[in-house]
């Protein structure tokens, strides 16, 4: 084992840098990436500089410790305000707006037409054409009361 450190090199510590971007791709969760770029750093440094293998072993470790918290900060800054709120929850962007039923609503349950989509509502019961607005989404059906 003492034999593998003592030949440790540059070109060692290139392969596993790329050897671990490779494996991320296979396990997603960007933390294989950062290690493979500590390695990738401790190899391009271990051109410049001959190093022993226990200051490539210690960059390393320190490398990767580093890349944590800029792993973290990198990823706050992703979480910003998304231009599309509503990209994925269509039925949460009508909650507020006010629409005329196309069905009546009998028995708690009715339709409205919004754009060229038909949405099914519930509530109290409601002649067709009167305003309602929605007050709750769930799912495909909303919740209105009358406007």
């Amino acid at each position: 084992m003492s034999s593998m450190f003592v030949t440790l090199g540059s070109w060692n510590w290139l392969i596993l840098g790329l050897l671990l971007m490779a494996l991320e791709t296979l396990a997603p969760g960007v933390f294989l990436f950062w290690l493979g770029l500590a390695a990738l750093l401790v190899g391009l440094l271990s051109f410049a500089v001959d190093l022993s293998w226990q200051m490539q072993l210690l960059l390393f470790a320190v490398f990767s410790a580093a890349a944590v918290p800029l792993w973290r900060r990198m990823a706050q800054r992703g979480k910003g305000v998304s231009p599309s709120p509503f990209l994925n929850k269509r039925a949460d962007a009508l909650v507020g707006r006010v629409f005329t039923l196309e069905k009546p609503i009998v028995d708690g349950s009715g339709t409205v037409r919004v754009d060229d989509t038909i949405w099914r509502v519930t509530g109290p019961d409601t002649a067709a054409g009167s305003k309602v607005k929605v007050v709750r989404a769930d799912g495909a059906m909303l919740t209105v009361a009358a406007a």
